[in-house]
């Protein structure tokens, strides 16, 4: 893909998100989006059918989130620990950052939807991080070698997905990022080598 076709579409969804998080989603406007995004509504309309389709565009998001994080891993960090950074800092992104009814919207027709589903798309930035992580963390004796990689980033994933539903299905009432400093270390202890 362009750069520059990565970019637009970047910006689109950064400021879309941003739109949703200070002024709601129903008082969001595509007007608005492409305001914000110093775009067009032709470009809007080249990577959204509408302001719905960008639901699913929060994995993008988290995506962006993960493309920064790589640059600020220390390479001494043992990987357990790299991924519960990794957790703890996109968590703290949904607790500061988006509208907490929006991630149950996603989470809803993400279980309604039938075919593509953004948040198991193993081609993303997410899991392919996570891939090479569990590889390197295996290869230093860092992780358990009698799960295979995939069975670990899988693991991981769907933890993490459960920490989110959790929280959603509690109406927020309590930190996300908090929440799982608590949780995810002993729900994935069983991948510590």
């Amino acid at each position: 893909m362009p750069k520059k076709t990565k970019n637009t579409k970047t910006k689109i969804v950064e400021a879309a998100w941003d739109l949703f998080y200070s002024q709601g989603y129903d008082d969001t406007t595509i007007d608005d989006i492409v305001d914000k995004s110093q775009t067009s509504k032709g470009s809007f309309y080249h990577y959204f059918e509408s302001k719905d389709a960008l639901l699913g565009s929060l994995a993008y998001l988290f995506d962006n989130k993960y493309e920064e994080l790589k640059d600020t891993i220390s390479s001494d960090m043992n990987a357990f620990d790299v991924l519960i950074y990794l957790n703890r800092e996109l968590f703290e992104l949904i607790d500061n950052k988006i509208d907490p009814s929006l991630i149950a919207k996603l989470y809803s027709t993400q279980l309604i939807r039938k075919g593509e589903k953004s948040l198991l798309d193993h081609d993303r930035l997410y899991y392919r991080l996570l891939k090479q992580i569990v590889i390197n963390g295996q290869k230093k004796k860092e992780l358990t070698d009698s799960m295979s990689v995939n069975e670990i980033v899988n693991l991981y994933a769907m933890c993490e997905r459960a920490l989110i539903s959790e929280w959603c299905m509690r109406d927020w009432a309590f930190s996300l990022k908090t929440f799982s400093e608590i949780n995810l270390p002993k729900m994935i202890s069983c991948i510590k080598a």
